[in-house]
């Protein structure tokens, strides 16, 4: 994890399986729009929910959108990750991670439909005949402890947003603390998500930010 610039902290979280970077502005924060911010990225929030079914709800966006079923039922029965539904789900959790990042305060620039420089979420290389075919099958079940641990992620993430909140209206500042921790809950989350629900990988995430 390094830190570049004087006004930018860019930090990386490394993993064999999906890597998530965040370019986090920590100094001469936007005030307003970090004061307005919830309200801000309601039309991005609602462009992400079109692609969930309706009767989700916005708690659960991490699970909704996803091709989940077809990509299990290629790799079971053909040992196939057909990549135009490779494509699909890399897009759709770098869009997640976009408006993650810009309504967790992580940076001013509003989330693009489109790649930008800002987040970047890389998936590791899928070779569907080194996966195990039937382990997608009971993934969701192993992943269990995983989830456990990244609701207490996800607490320790909101309760950093509060206070990084108050410090960009009192100073215009990020702390570089608060970046970390949750820049680490996002990627965490993003690496369950490789292994549970898009199926990239084999390997059992870590349970470290």
């Amino acid at each position: 994890m390094a830190i570049t610039g004087l006004k930018k902290g860019k930090f990386t979280l490394m993993s064999q399986q999906i890597e998530t970077q965040i370019d986090v502005t920590l100094t001469e924060r936007d005030r307003t729009t970090a004061f307005f911010r919830i309200v801000l990225v309601v039309p991005m929030a609602i462009f992400l929910s079109s692609f969930a079914p309706t009767d989700f709800t916005s708690s659960s966006n991490y699970a909704v959108g996803f091709f989940i079923l077809p990509v299990l039922l290629a790799l079971v029965v053909r040992q196939i990750y057909p990549t135009y539904l490779l494509a699909f789900n890399e897009a759709l959790l770098s869009l997640q991670t976009r408006v993650d990042a810009y309504l967790l305060l992580l940076t001013d620039e509003y989330p693009s439909i489109e790649e930008n420089d800002v987040v970047s979420v890389t998936f590791p290389e899928v070779d569907a005949k080194a996966l195990n075919r039937w382990l997608p099958l009971v993934k969701w079940f192993l992943a269990i402890p995983l989830y456990i641990v990244g609701l207490f992620y996800i607490l320790y993430a909101a309760i950093l947003t509060v206070i990084a909140w108050f410090s960009i209206l009192f100073t215009g500042n990020y702390p570089e603390r608060c970046a970390e921790g949750v820049v680490g809950t996002i990627a965490f989350w993003n690496r369950v998500v490789g292994y549970a629900l898009v199926l990239v990988t084999d390997e059992y995430p870590t349970f470290s930010l």
